[in-house]
């Protein structure tokens, strides 16, 4: 029998670095994951809501998967992001990325429609998507930017599907998360959205996360995991509210445009977010270095 796919570690949701005239920008890319590969993260998110996806035209997704692909080092997984508002064109997004060497495919909830995308209409989409699918998948359920919130009891059916592996929860609501991993199948494995709640996450049995804190803090959002994993409850406590302020900075705060904003302040590129997102006013810059620098991610 196949061995099942762990998705258990820290995962940074790869930023899309753009040139001065908009275009991905490959140099860029290639300078950050070497920064990246530094750490013993356990793979990357490849075009997540960190990566702009929505942004992005179909070919020059399939060209950032290409690119990614070549700098991902064996041993870590490559997640990607092929989430369309159709199921048709998600599968066939899915089948592109899985021959370019993904691993497994991370699916955001469809939510143009939002009024329509019920519990029937997301399981018709996730079954059908996993079952074309020649790799894993896993669900996203990002509700703060897809209006499209996945309750515990639809997680939990589509957890008996064997080629849907996990779920990326971004909600923070730790009582559904409690309620999916106590219920879902044997070997589902649910990944913490957000930095913000990853102590929490783990001692509820989370297999990791998927963390935007973990592009601009590597070690600390590993290091978390690795106190938990000894036992260092303390300890893994104590680095997580530290790192509580800049989540929230670069997430829920200034977004994209504050992750790529301490990316820059870091050293590495972070460049400005695709238009019409605006790059980050430089007042709310100087409030996102003190804040990094309170919490001992940039140097004072």
């Amino acid at each position: 029998m196949k061995t099942p796919l762990s998705m258990a570690g820290i995962f940074p949701p790869v930023p899309t670095p753009f040139d001065a005239a908009g275009g991905i920008d490959l140099k860029a890319l290639t300078r950050n994951m070497d920064f990246w590969n530094r750490f013993p993260l356990a793979g990357y998110v490849v075009l997540g809501s960190n990566g702009e996806f929505p942004y992005l035209s179909e070919s020059e997704k399939l060209a950032f998967f290409e690119a990614v692909r070549k700098h991902i080092p064996p041993g870590k997984l490559f997640m990607a992001g092929t989430a369309c508002e159709s199921t048709h064109n998600t599968i066939a997004l899915t089948r592109a990325a899985a021959s370019l060497g993904a691993d497994v495919a991370i699916l955001i909830t469809p939510s143009y429609y939002k009024s329509r995308m019920d519990a029937e209409g997301l399981a018709h989409y996730f079954l059908s998507v996993a079952d074309a699918s020649p790799i894993p998948v896993s669900m996203y359920n990002m509700p703060l930017n897809t209006g499209v919130d996945m309750a515990p009891d639809l997680i939990i059916r589509l957890s008996h599907h064997p080629n849907i592996i996990g779920v990326k929860d971004s909600s923070g609501n730790l009582a559904k998360m409690g309620e999916v991993i106590r219920s879902a199948r044997p070997g589902f494995q649910f990944l913490a959205g957000s930095a913000g709640f990853l102590y929490p996450a783990l001692c509820m049995g989370a297999a990791g996360g998927v963390l935007a804190l973990a592009n601009i803090a590597p070690r600390q959002c590993c290091d978390i995991m690795d106190l938990f994993g000894e036992g260092r409850h303390d300890d893994a406590r104590e680095l997580q509210l530290r790192m509580i302020p800049p989540n929230t900075a670069v997430t829920a705060r200034f977004g994209v445009p504050g992750l790529k904003a301490a990316l820059d302040m870091l050293g590495h590129y972070g460049g400005s977010p695709r238009s019409p997102m605006l790059p980050l006013p430089d007042a709310q810059k100087e409030i996102l270095r003190n804040i990094l620098k309170e919490a001992g991610i940039l140097p004072v």
